[in-house]
């Protein structure tokens, strides 16, 4: 299952693998009920990931009559996984049959599982919507109430084709005493309410009895009577309107019911059109599959086959205290050789391998101090991000067809005797980096995949190791840093304001922050955490903040930051979501970090490859703008104020009364940089070059062109 990740999907040899590993896992199913449950828990991930593996196993999921209720339950959601539009009769028979079982908890499942196939399988819906009327018809009371319940599903999935059916569930009103069938009944009265001629009584009757309801079945009748009413204006008692209002607004302590009702009374008195609108928007169709693992998740418990965590479906650190490994995930699986690493990084980060962009989504446990970020839900995204350039995926290059582009300029640097054009130029390999050096304590990258190969691709161009943000073996140099904003205002963060910037200090990333206690109480606890990222930025060690913090008190704090840690692509490209905790809550907040500090001291290139590499990125990638050099700095100055932010010179040459400057710059994940600029002596105006196989980062390295140039 994870080696599979890196072959051909498409190819004979898969197919034989796929087949090769049916039959295993059925005999799994013969054994003792406890090591089915096992064997199912860890089919239902296999299922999720590659169901054709077992798409001609239908049958030995079929319950017995004897298997215990997990073992059913499992089997029941396995079954749905693998139906499709040649089993669905097939399946449509066995959970019919199921429904007249004895067990409730699996009646109720299969029930709710035929109206999973209708939504799953377009053709087999009119089948399902049969075969739940004939439930509902046998007057069974929590047959009854999970039919309504899905069949609410089934209209939300094919509006206005089924609503034939309405009259029959009308006629089980009474029968009805769970909050979830009841609300699902009061949605359909409401959504078809111009097709029910007494709708007004049908929803007066659940009114009757409001303040003794659920709260879920409150907020559907109060949504429900308004759609009536704004559907049938002139037929609907204003007295039944107002009643609702007067109920939810004067006589519920429900924060959220009052607050919707409020709303839907100022929408009705002040503008019924805006109160059609909202009310009765279209709504958004549902998804087949609501409850499949999301795929970072599933990714990373195939790995953990066969353990508790395939078991629970839940990653190790969520069960497991005391243990803080990396998490693991699949293998990438490359699109073409080793000399196109930086091609391949281009496809990943423009969407070439979606399976490693996967949005975030909610999970299920907190895991470390903090949590796992991601867990935590959608962050605030920065107003301030400067947006990255999004240009289509790098093509292949060609060697004959090189580009005339500076073939002058160039070739007055290398001399008369080096052919430029030549298809048979060697390929000019850059300088291995030197090996990094670390004083900090930090957990090794496993090699993997699971770091920034994700999302750049494999780059480890030289065979050097990637600068992991510290301790390499240069002199000292500080980079220029923006000045200190307000990350975390004080309204937000209770009291807690937090300003900060990032710098480069010594050839490592830091945060600077300053805290400020704007409340009337001490504060302590402190801690910080970042979520994924498209650097994979991560704390180099624990947040040290002065603690207690009084109040009227600032302290300033440094923390150094390594970039192994997991990544995600992030929009803006490097946007930064950060959580911060103390003995008063946690706040969350985005911040940019520019994209100078990524910038590291790297082997200078000769300028054989600086022109093989140029020649190797086609036109199309090549970016040029007008600088402005406002502090008037000599070329000296220029070139040795970017030398001091790790944009190094390969070399300087004079061309027809003009400098010309031509450089490189390497980011912490490897990413190549090539650039030149052209100035004429005595105008401030630069022209300015640049060429990368990563057209996202462009646009950020003129920004910081911009930045540094414009700095004192």
């Amino acid at each position: 299952m994870k080696f599979l990740e890196l072959i051909d999907q498409h190819s004979e040899f898969v197919q034989n693998l796929h087949r090769k590993l049916a039959p295993p896992l059925v005999t799994l199913l013969s054994a003792e009920p406890e090591i089915q449950y096992v064997a199912l828990r860890n089919i239902n991930l296999i299922v999720q990931k590659r169901p054709d593996i077992l798409k001609n196993e239908m049958k030995v999921f079929f319950v017995k009559y004897n298997d215990p209720i997990y073992v059913k339950l499992e089997k029941l959601d396995i079954m749905i996984r693998l139906t499709n539009a040649t089993n669905i009769a097939q399946v449509l028979a066995e959970l019919k049959e199921y429904a007249t079982e004895v067990d409730v908890d699996f009646v109720r499942k299969s029930v709710r599982a035929i109206g999973r196939c209708a939504i799953k399988v377009e053709q087999s819906a009119e089948r399902c919507v049969s075969t739940l009327i004939d439930l509902i018809q046998t007057k069974v009371n929590y047959v009854v109430q999970e039919a309504i319940v899905v069949i609410k599903d089934i209209f939300r999935k094919y509006p206005n084709k089924y609503e034939s059916i309405i009259a029959t569930l009308c006629e089980n009103l009474d029968s009805l005493d769970e909050p979830e069938a009841r609300a699902s009944m009061i949605w359909i009265i409401g959504e078809y309410a111009e097709r029910i001629d007494n709708a007004d009584e049908l929803l007066e009757g659940f009114l009757d009895g409001f303040k003794d309801e659920n709260s879920q079945v409150q907020l559907q009748l109060l949504t429900a009577i308004v759609k009536l009413f704004l559907k049938k204006p002139t037929e609907t008692p204003q007295e039944l309107v107002t009643r609702v209002l007067t109920l939810v607004t004067q006589e519920t302590d429900n924060p959220d019911l009052r607050d919707r009702g409020y709303i839907y009374w100022r929408l009705l008195s002040t503008d019924p059109k805006a109160a059609k609108e909202v009310v009765l928007a279209e709504k958004p169709l549902i998804s087949e599959e609501t409850d499949l693992l999301e795929p970072t998740l599933l990714n990373e418990l195939i790995c953990h086959i066969g353990t508790l965590a395939s078991v629970y479906h839940k990653p190790p650190n969520a069960f497991v205290e005391g243990r803080h490994a990396l998490k693991k995930n699949l293998p990438l699986r490359s699109g073409g050789d080793a000399g196109d690493d930086e091609e391949a990084a281009g496809e990943d980060i423009m969407g070439g391998n979606q399976q490693h962009q996967q949005p975030v989504v909610i999970g299920a446990n907190v895991g470390s101090l903090i949590g796992d970020f991601d867990i935590l839900g959608p962050m605030p995204t920065t107003t301030t991000a400067p947006s990255a350039t999004t240009v289509g995926i790098t093509p292949a290059r060609t060697p004959s067809a090189v580009p005339n582009l500076l073939d002058d300029e160039l070739s007055s640097i290398l001399g008369p005797d080096m052919n430029i054009g030549s298809a048979h130029t060697p390929q000019t390999q850059m300088p291995a980096m030197p090996a990094t050096t670390t004083s900090l304590p930090m957990t090794q990258p496993a090699k993997s995949g699971n770091l920034l190969d994700d999302l750049f691709g494999d780059l480890n161009l030289g065979g050097g190791s990637i600068d992991d943000g510290v301790g390499l073996a240069y002199s000292a140099t500080n980079t220029f840093a923006l000045p200190k904003e307000v990350w975390l205002s004080a309204q937000k963060g209770k009291g807690l304001e937090i300003s900060g910037t990032f710098a480069r200090r010594n050839n490592q990333i830091v945060m600077e922050m300053d805290f400020s206690n704007k409340a009337l109480q001490p504060m302590s606890d402190f801690a910080l955490q970042l979520n994924r990222n498209s650097f994979g930025l991560i704390p180099a060690q624990p947040l040290q903040v002065t603690s207690p913090l009084f109040p009227n008190q600032t302290v300033s704090a440094q923390l150094v930051l390594n970039t192994n840690g997991p990544t995600l692509k992030m929009d803006p490209l490097t946007n930064l979501q950060v959580a911060v905790k103390n003995n008063i809550e946690v706040f969350y907040f985005a911040c940019v970090v520019p994209i100078h500090v990524y910038f590291i001291l790297d082997t200078e290139m000769d300028k054989m490859a600086f022109v093989q590499a140029w020649q190797d990125i086609p036109e199309s990638n090549e970016i040029k703008q007008q600088l402005q050099n406002v502090n008037g700095l000599s070329i000296d100055d220029l070139q040795n104020k970017l030398r001091l932010n790790n944009i190094h010179t390969v070399t300087r040459t004079i061309i027809e009364q003009k400098e010309m400057l031509y450089q490189t710059i390497k980011l912490t994940n490897g990413i190549s940089v090539l650039v030149e600029l052209k100035i004429t002596p005595g105008n401030r105006t630069i022209a300015f070059s640049l060429k990368t196989k990563i057209p996202d980062v462009a646009n950020l390295v003129v920004q910081a062109y911009e930045l540094i140039l414009s700095s004192h």
